[in-house]
């Protein structure tokens, strides 16, 4: 295990907030053409943080449109304008079916049958919701993002079927069902896990259809860097090493949370935006949105960790202060965090303005369902 003065080194030099970019990204071979042998990248610029404003949280669930109470006056117009609980439904239909479709039962049953298990066990979908949002905001269709969309859910499952296992996070519900290691024995967990993230690459190449080669070439790119040694697995592996040590600060919590979490999501708008035939302009824009996002998702992951019970979170509740990790509530307060999310929400819609107003409802609207999520 690394020593804590390595990691806290390794943070300081890789944070997203930190630096300019986080991973160098395929996306310029859109805008800029390779030239003979010479390769044009571009880097990325992070947003800073900005000043903590005071508001508290509420809650609601993953199928109700926010009420008047739970969403702010400047948002008030466009969420009550726009049906998302009607938005939310049609899209994880047309998701679950996809998903249902792309992974078919067949020789060897038992691998398939485990990553259908974890793959359809429900959830609340944000991510493939994400990703076919941002590529209609930049004038896509469904269609277009679709199979990038279940790539991601594809490879958000095997996140959460690895992180299940006992080497890792050791737990035994997810999603109100048993983990898989639990059903089919920890070898084919992490093969049905391995299986899942294969074919997500496979499923994007070959089933991505009305969009150039170049951008699904760049989509591909983005979705691999998001999950690589620089962005979820760097997560994972600081994560680990932080586990029970009693000097993990902010910063190390941040960037396990910036790549562990909010790396995927960052991918899944991302994604959608290449793909939807985005400007690099607004590539770049969503793609601080999605940062602010996937930050705040895990901000009030570590808030409903403390607040709510296992049977509503269908997980297991307060597993992060049994294993003593650190989280956001126990670093700032339950308050501060709370505080700390909702500036991050103010910072994501804010990022919006300049996007046709009702094609970036349901990202607005996303935006407000996860800062106020239940479970």
């Amino acid at each position: 295990m690394r020593s804590m003065n390595l990691v806290d080194s390794w943070v300081q030099t890789c944070s997203m907030f930190n630096q300019p970019s986080r991973c160098r990204s395929l996306i310029g071979l859109i805008y800029n053409p390779i030239k003979k042998n010479t390769p044009n990248f571009r880097n990325y610029s992070s947003f800073p943080l900005r000043q903590i404003q005071q508001r508290p949280v509420s809650s609601s669930t993953v199928s109700a449109i926010l009420t008047k109470e739970e969403t702010d006056s400047s948002n008030q117009q466009i969420t009550t304008q726009f049906d998302f609980n009607g938005y939310m439904l049609l899209k994880a239909n047309s998701i679950n079916k996809a998903l249902d479709d792309a992974v078919v039962l067949r020789d060897p049953p038992t691998i398939h049958e485990a990553m259908r298990y974890s793959l359809l066990a429900g959830g609340k979908r944000v991510r493939p919701v994400l990703c076919i949002a941002s590529c209609e905001l930049v004038g896509g269709g469904e269609s277009q993002a679709m199979p990038a969309a279940c790539a991601v859910e594809m490879i958000h499952t095997m996140s959460l079927i690895h992180d299940d296992l006992p080497c890792m996070d050791n737990d035994d519900l997810r999603r109100g069902k048993l983990t898989n290691h639990k059903v089919f024995g920890e070898d084919v967990a992490v093969l049905a896990g391995d299986s899942l993230l294969a074919f997500a690459f496979e499923f994007i190449a070959t089933s991505t259809i009305g969009v150039s080669p170049t951008r699904i070439l760049a989509a591909i790119g983005e979705l691999a860097k998001s999950i690589g040694a620089e962005g979820l697995v760097a997560g994972q592996v600081v994560d680990l090493n932080c586990t029970g040590m009693s000097n993990v600060g902010l910063d190390e919590l941040e960037f396990i949370h910036i790549h562990k979490t909010a790396a995927l999501l960052e991918a899944s708008v991302v994604l959608g935006a290449i793909l939807g035939g985005g400007d690099e302009q607004q590539v770049e824009k969503l793609r601080k949105f999605a940062r602010c996002i996937g930050l705040l998702f895990q901000v009030v992951d570590d808030i409903l960790d403390v607040t709510k019970s296992s049977m509503e979170l269908g997980k297991t509740a307060g597993k992060d202060l049994v294993v003593d990790k650190a989280t956001y509530p126990k670093l700032m307060g339950l308050e501060k965090s709370r505080e700390f999310a909702d500036k991050l929400k103010e910072e994501a819609i804010d990022l919006l303005s300049g996007f046709d107003e009702g094609k970036a409802a349901p990202l607005v609207a996303l935006t407000n369902y996860i800062a106020h999520r239940q479970n």
